[in-house]
């Protein structure tokens, strides 16, 4: 994963037995957690039962459940009032990290005693002086783990850099958000080199969905999104390369934005393939609402963080245009019903059908998106992957066994194995530029599909092909990152829960997916999975793809469908 070079980590080779160092991290951490005895699961919760989403409110005290349920913008402005203090909502949502951490393995880094001092400075800034230090003072915010917190281990589920890995300085969005006011407090779980769509590592283990633990909460963010679906954080800050945000939200019932590679601060991540920018990954918050993910980028656009990040563009935030201005009261919308690859599940497809009859009683216009070239997006997205064959992954990981999903992220290295030649890097450049023209050509096309001759506003997707999948069962990751190769802004909303009792999946559109025999060993794994037991409980989330740098009004276009959403009723 790309990152910035110039951090200052020395990296080490393991001198110890991968199953010694992962002893070690978990009996730290748990250290750190026994601290606070008075902050972990109470209640005996046996290994077999699945749904344990409702365990942490039933530990709570009234006042705590109040403040946990809060969404950021919410939380701020309630401690700007003193309605709460800065403390008294860390020790709430520290309550429910710990509960979280007990019964899914979110967690690596935890430091609630560092954030009680920068909490407790908070309360004495805002009792001396009426003011707040900035935007987000006293918001408990969680980083992804291969994020830099200076002072913390990044061993970015890598054995051999845990406890190798101590961060000197502060990533950029870490500083920007302290600078906020922003309190810092854990970091959570991302799987083994980070190029996994679920959260799994040889250090701690699995993480796991607490509305289902026998399904994964997504990855490479996985360890957000169990956090703070179980209220245990607010804002967790995590990275995307092919679907680490919008999945682990959509299989969490979350908010989570991809914006364009260059929009926000991205300096200070430790991960394979730094330098390698044939393909980059955009960091971005997951979230309990849509303003949040507006609010984080006011955040980051306000303290101007190209100023110390030169790759990045300056483009201030617009939050008029998130507000609605220049959002047509009327949208044109895409659907992307089947990629042409794999045949989503019925629930997903469920949830789009709803969400074209909500848009269309609003008034809204909404025609198919005509899938071009998923598979073979995938195909040169993977190459962009691995130009070097994946020896960079071979070698730090040839001291410790691969996880299951790591084998078969592994098994889809292209060209043998073999380091790209940079004539070859070269011409693959060339292919992914091209393939960029042909689909932003072809979205604006639509123009001549669309009642108001304008091209779509958005594109209506799937984030997978599936709800939460078992574990180690993840096999097709296209409906996401064939927008990272487009680098277009992308957010995932939730859409529901789906219910395996009494199940019955609704009657779409004619032609709109593929329904004969699958056409590819992928979808005819994928539709084996299908079973509605399997999926029982998982939340149920969908995508709005936008073009390239228009987060604001990616985030407008949401606002419009939401709002839609909110006033259909079915017939």
């Amino acid at each position: 994963m790309p990152g910035d070079t110039s951090k200052p980590i020395q990296r080490s080779t393991v001198t110890v037995p991968w199953t010694e160092v992962s002893k070690a991290k978990k009996a730290e951490r748990e250290e750190r957690l026994a601290r606070r005895p008075e902050w972990r699961l109470k209640t005996t919760v046996p290994p077999q039962q699945k749904d344990v989403s409702n365990h942490p409110p039933s530990e709570l005290t009234p006042r705590e459940l109040e403040i946990v349920r809060l969404d950021v913008t919410a939380i701020a402005e309630a401690i700007r009032t003193r309605q709460y203090g800065a403390v008294e909502t860390l020790e709430a949502f520290c309550h429910v990290a710990s509960i979280a951490q007990d019964l899914t393995n979110c967690l690596t880094e935890v430091f609630f005693g560092e954030g009680l001092l920068r909490a407790q400075e908070l309360d004495r800034y805002l009792e001396e002086t009426g003011q707040v230090v900035g935007p987000l003072h006293g918001v408990p915010v969680s980083i992804k783990d291969h994020i830099l917190v200076k002072g913390h281990d990044t061993a970015s589920g890598y054995i051999a850099w845990a406890g190798r890995t101590i961060a000197e300085k502060d990533a950029v969005v870490v500083d920007i958000l302290r600078r906020a006011g922003a309190v810092i407090y854990v970091k959570t779980a991302n799987p083994q080199t980070l190029l996994s769509i679920e959260t799994n590592n040889n250090i701690y283990g699995r993480t796991l969905n607490a509305f289902n633990r026998s399904l994964t909460p997504g990855g490479s963010s996985g360890g957000e999104s169990a956090l703070i679906a179980m209220h245990g954080s607010p804002l967790g800050i995590g990275t995307d390369i092919g679907g680490s945000i919008r999945i682990p939200a959509a299989y969490m019932g979350l908010y989570g934005l991809k914006g364009s590679v260059g929009r926000l601060p991205h300096a200070g991540l430790m991960g394979s393939h730094d330098g390698m920018d044939a393909i980059v990954g955009a960091l971005g918050p997951l979230a309990t609402s849509a303003r949040d993910l507006a609010l984080f980028c006011r955040v980051m656009s306000q303290y101007e963080p190209w100023l110390v990040e030169p790759p990045l563009i300056e483009i201030p935030w617009r939050q008029d245009i998130v507000d609605g201005d220049g959002i047509p009261d009327k949208l044109s919308i895409a659907i992307l019903w089947d990629d042409g690859v794999v045949t989503p599940h019925p629930p997903i497809l469920d949830a789009l059908k709803r969400t074209q009859d909500a848009l269309t009683a609003a008034g809204h216009e909404v025609i198919a998106w005509e899938p071009i070239d998923h598979q073979e997006a995938w195909d040169l997205i993977t190459k962009l992957y691995f130009l070097d064959g994946g020896e960079e992954y071979r070698e730090v990981l040839k001291n410790e066994p691969l996880v299951p999903q790591t084998e078969w992220i592994m098994s889809q290295v292209p060209n043998g194995g073999k380091p790209y030649s940079v004539a070859e890097i070269f011409k693959l450049n060339l292919e992914r530029e091209a393939f960029r023209a042909k689909i932003a050509a072809h979205w604006n096309a639509t123009r001549t599909r669309t009642t108001s001759g304008r091209y779509v506003d958005a594109v209506l997707s799937p984030a997978a092909a599936t709800l939460a999948p078992p574990h180690d069962t993840t096999r097709w990751w296209g409906y996401t990152s064939y927008w990272n190769l487009m680098d277009y802004s992308a957010v995932v909303f939730p859409a529901g829960r789906f219910h395996a009792t009494g199940y019955k999946s609704v009657t779409l559109p004619g032609g709109v997916v593929h329904t004969g025999e699958p056409r590819n060993d992928t979808e005819h794994f994928i539709r084996a999975q299908w079973d509605p037991q399997t999926y029982d409980n998982a939340p149920v989330g969908l995508q709005v793809v936008g073009k390239r740098l228009n987060e604001e009004r990616l985030l407008g276009v949401l606002r419009r469908v939401e709002e839609a959403i909110a006033t259909y009723h079915d017939p």
